[in-house]
């Protein structure tokens, strides 16, 4: 099982916080640091404020050398698909080819008026996410010398350079991925190395995987080329005593955590996870660590799990 820590820095973190995490993260050996792409808390000051995702990482590039870095996910609404190709691109060059995108419709209405981000309808939404996919892969995915151009209804891009060239290629990995049963699963067959479904019950998971299948079918595409993943909340103590305290500290009702997320002792916590992968079929896990000054969480996962 391929293990990340996710992250949520706009409930309250600077970027020293996030590479103390990140650090500890690849130092226990786990897969991938990733963090979401948010400007505004979800309940809570939110203090010190929100950092930006592709600044952060472009940081962790140069001050880690084997994790796996990126965003689950960014919103399509915050960027311009060339502008967001030359960030991500150049952040994969900076790390030696590490990078991996996470791109989404957007959905969360206050920060987009908080920072004068247009938010236009769901529709919309899905159609420039569409297009945004459209135009990143194929920047990336143009030759040496070649031009990529493209016409759609929102964005229009002439005779581009294409540059600069990702390390990986034909581009980084992306990640679809979310509860929409129809154009989420379609985007996925066209475009996704890896489908996530984020915070849902297995048989959510189930049926959302089992929904990609049938668009990969639609589109010709092998349903297997597709990583399947979830992620959790995360809360793991030594003792049940400890259990309690972590979910206390972050909020959550460990009972609640317990039916929903991922928390328990390391033999439970165990147990959950081969239950998720015999249930689902899913090969890679998000860990959201939800309290980012307790590292001694992301080392006691480590210890149990790798």
């Amino acid at each position: 099982m391929d293990l990340r820590i996710f992250t949520e820095p706009q409930q309250g973190a600077d970027y020293d916080d996030l590479l103390r995490v990140a650090r500890t993260a690849e130092e226990a050996g786990f897969d991938a640091f990733f963090r979401s792409d948010h400007y505004l808390a979800m309940g809570g000051s939110g203090e010190p404020g929100p950092t930006d995702a592709w600044l952060t990482l472009a940081g962790l590039a140069r001050e880690t050398s084997r994790i796996r870095l990126g965003t689950l996910v960014s919103s399509a609404t915050f960027r311009l698909p060339g502008p967001l190709a030359v960030s991500v691109a150049q952040v994969d060059r900076m790390s030696g080819g590490r990078v991996e995108l996470g791109l989404g419709t957007g959905w969360f209405e206050a920060e987009h008026a908080a920072y004068g981000i247009p938010f236009p309808p769901l529709r919309e939404r899905f159609d420039r996410l569409a297009e945004q996919l459209e135009i990143v892969t194929g920047l990336w995915g143009t030759l040496p010398g070649e031009r990529f151009g493209y016409s759609g209804d929102h964005y229009t891009v002439t005779d581009s350079p294409a540059l600069p060239k990702p390390v990986q290629q034909p581009g980084p990995p992306v990640i679809v991925g979310g509860k929409g049963r129809r154009r989420t699963p379609a985007l996925a067959a066209r475009f996704a190395s890896e489908f996530n479904v984020p915070f849902s019950s297995m048989e959510e998971v189930a049926a959302q995987f089992r929904r990609v299948d049938e668009a990969c079918a639609a589109a010709g595409r092998d349903p297997e080329e597709i990583v399947r993943s979830i992620a959790q909340v995360v809360c793991m103590g030594r003792t049940e005593e400890q259990v309690r305290a972590r979910a206390l500290a972050i909020g959550r009702d460990v009972d609640e955590l317990r039916a929903t997320g991922l928390a328990g002792t390391p033999d439970e916590f165990a147990d959950r996870l081969g239950q998720w992968a015999e249930r689902t079929g899913i090969t890679r896990v998000y860990l959201q660590v939800l309290d980012l000054g307790d590292l001694d969480h992301l080392e006691l996962i480590a210890a149990h799990l790798r």
